[in-house]
């Protein structure tokens, strides 16, 4: 199984916490040194694990901001 590299470019902000103590995150990543793209996802205390996530380009950023308003 080959590994995924990830940078956390920008981190946007915290969504929620549970009582674990796992963060629901809102980051700018880049996934295997391509363009960074949005990232909605939970992660560990620290950063060193994660959980499934969404990841969108910024048009579809853009767009989920204008459909909550």
């Amino acid at each position: 199984m080959s590994s995924i590299e990830y940078e956390i470019v920008e981190h946007i902000g915290v969504l929620s916490e549970n009582a674990k103590g796992w963060r629901k995150e809102v980051n700018l990543i880049s996934w295997n040194g391509r363009a960074p793209k949005y990232d909605i996802r939970d992660w560990s205390p620290g950063n060193e694990k994660m959980g499934k996530g969404l990841t969108l380009t910024e048009e579809e950023f853009k767009k989920i901001a204008e459909l909550a308003k």
